[in-house]
C-alpha cells in the first residue's frame, strides 16, 4: 500500500528541517527524507565545522601577530586534536536534529528518493509515498570537473574530515571554499597554493578589499596563481602532479593533496525530476518568485536546490524554506525579501559584504562612496593586524546601498549594515547610534 502525506520534504538540511517542523506544527502529515545524516551541509559539512577548525587558525594567527608585542613562544596546531574539537560539535547533530523533528510530529526517513510520478516519490528501503505537496531542499554538491584525473580531487567534506593534514595542498578554484580552507591549512603548517582559472578571485566581493585579502593571504604564506586552467592530474608515487596552463604555457606543480574549491551546483540530478514533470533552470528547480515549481504546482523548492534569486547561504535557505511552507499551507504567493542579506568569506581576517557592489550602485545613479583603509586604527593596532578596510556606499540622500569590509570581527560588524539596508536607514541615522567603546562598532561613524 502506498503511504500518503500532506508534505514530503527531500533534504534534511536547514531549509528542509525548518519547513518540515513548520508544516507539522500546522497540523499537516509530514515526512522528511535524506540519504545523508540529518543536519545538511551547513551543520555537518560546511559553515559550522569550518568555523570550528578556523578557531585554531585564529589562535595561531593572533599569537603570531603579537609576537614581540608581549606574546612569546611558538604555538602550533595539533590537527587531530583540532579535528576532535570540531567533532564535539558535529557528532551529536544528526541525532539531535532527528529527535527534534520527531518531537514536532515529523516522520523521519533515511535513503535516496526519486520521483515516480507528479505526486509520488519512491524512498529507498521504505517504498512509495504519495504527496499533496513536496519541498525539494537537497542543497548543493561540488561542480563536476572534466579534466583527466579530476576524480583524484577531494571535496570540502573530505577536507573537513582529514585525520591528518598533508604537508603540501593545492586548492583548485578561487572562491569561498579555497580561500577559507587555505587560511586554515597554512596556519596549521601546510604549504598552500590556490590555482584559479580566472583573473579575479572572489568576484562577488569588492575588488579593492579583495586585493587587501590577496596581500594578506600571500603574507600568511599562501601562493595564489591566477589565470591557471587545470589540464590534468597524475599520480606521482604518494603525491600528485597537477598540470595547468597559464599564458599559453603548461606548468606542473606537485602536492600531497588536491582539493576541489571550484564551486558547487544544485544536488538534484538523482531525483528523476522528469518523472514528476519538474523543470530546471541552471541545474536547479525552476521556480516562480514564490518558490513554486513552474511546471508542477505540487512541488516547491528552497535553498541551493532552487533556481531562485537567493544567494547560496544558510539564512537564505532557512527563510526560503519557511516562506515556501507558508505558501503551501495558506495557498498564498508570498515572495521572499532578499534585501540586506550579508555574506562573508571567513578568511583571517574575514571579508564581508551586504547590499550593492560599487559598480552596481553606480548604475542606479549618483552615489557617495567612502573607502577607508582602517589598518592603522586602534581596533587593528591592538591586535597587530596589518590589513583592514571598509567601503560604504550610499545614495545622494544618504541611504545605505552597500557595505564592504575586510578586517578582524567585521563579520559581526556587517550585521549592523544589514539591518540598516533592511530598514532603509541613512548615514546620519546610523551615526546617531551610541556604540560601546572601544569596540568595532564604535568605528562605524568614522567609516561613513
Amino acid at each position: 500500500m502506498t503511504e500518503t502525506v500532506d508534505l514530503i520534504v527531500i533534504g534534511a538540511g536547514m531549509a528542509g528541517v525548518n519547513a518540515a517542523k513548520k508544516a507539522a506544527r500546522a497540523g499537516w502529515s509530514v515526512a522528511i527524507v535524506d540519504e545523508l545524516p540529518y543536519g545538511g551541509t551547513c551543520a555537518l559539512r560546511g559553515c559550522d565545522p569550518k568555523k570550528m577548525l578556523r578557531a585554531g587558525a585564529e589562535a595561531i594567527d593572533a599569537a603570531r601577530l603579537l609576537k614581540g608585542r608581549g606574546v612569546t613562544g611558538d604555538t602550533r596546531i595539533d590537527w587531530s586534536a583540532l579535528m576532535r574539537h570540531k567533532e564535539s560539535f558535529t557528532d551529536p547533530v544528526p541525532e539531535n536534529m532527528e529527535d527534534g523533528l520527531k518531537k514536532a510530529g515529523v516522520q523521519t526517513l533515511h535513503g535516496a528518493g526519486r520521483f515516480t510520478a507528479e505526486d509520488r516519490i519512491e524512498i529507498e528501503g521504505h517504498g512509495e509515498i504519495t504527496f499533496g505537496h513536496a519541498l525539494i531542499a537537497t542543497g548543493a554538491k561540488p561542480r563536476p570537473l572534466d579534466f583527466p584525473g579530476a576524480e583524484c580531487l577531494i571535496d570540502s567534506t573530505d577536507f573537513l574530515n582529514l585525520p591528518e593534514l598533508p604537508k603540501r595542498i593545492i586548492f583548485v578554484g578561487g572562491g569561498y571554499i579555497s580561500f577559507e580552507f587555505a587560511h586554515i591549512a597554512v596556519r596549521a603548517g601546510a604549504e598552500v597554493t590556490i590555482l584559479d582559472h580566472g583573473a579575479r578571485q572572489l568576484k562577488m566581493f569588492d575588488p579593492d578589499l579583495v586585493e587587501m585579502l590577496l596581500e594578506r593571504s600571500r603574507a600568511a604564506g599562501i601562493e595564489i596563481i591566477s589565470g591557471a586552467t587545470p589540464e590534468k592530474i597524475e599520480n606521482a608515487g604518494k603525491a600528485q602532479r597537477i598540470f595547468y596552463s597559464k599564458n599559453g604555457n603548461t606548468h606542473v606543480k606537485e602536492a600531497d593533496l588536491v582539493v576541489h574549491g571550484a564551486g558547487r551546483v544544485p544536488a538534484v540530478d538523482g531525483l528523476d525530476l522528469n518523472a514528476a514533470g519538474i523543470d530546471t533552470d541552471n541545474g536547479g528547480v525552476k521556480v516562480t518568485p514564490w518558490l513554486q515549481s513552474t511546471s508542477n504546482p505540487r512541488v516547491y523548492a528552497a535553498g541551493d536546490a532552487a533556481a531562485s534569486p537567493g544567494k547560496p547561504l544558510t539564512p537564505v535557505a532557512v527563510f526560503e524554506g519557511k516562506i515556501a511552507t507558508s505558501n503551501m499551507l495558506k495557498g498564498k504567493q508570498i515572495e521572499p525579501d532578499y534585501t540586506g542579506v550579508p555574506s562573508v568569506v571567513f578568511t583571517i581576517p574575514e571579508l564581508a559584504r551586504v547590499g550593492m557592489l560599487e559598480e552596481e550602485a553606480r548604475e542606479t545613479g549618483d552615489v557617495e562612496v567612502s573607502f577607508t583603509d582602517t589598518s592603522g586604527w586602534f581596533s587593528q593596532k591592538r591586535l597587530g593586524e596589518t590589513h583592514a578596510g571598509a567601503k560604504i556606499i550610499s545614495d545622494t540622500e544618504g541611504k545605505i546601498l552597500g557595505a564592504h569590509m575586510f578586517g578582524p570581527d567585521y563579520a559581526e560588524l556587517i550585521n549592523i549594515f544589514s539591518l540598516a539596508i533592511k530598514l532603509g536607514l541613512t548615514v546620519d541615522q546610523i551615526k546617531m547610534m551610541p556604540a560601546a567603546y572601544p569596540t568595532g562598532a564604535s568605528d562605524i561613524g568614522s567609516m561613513l
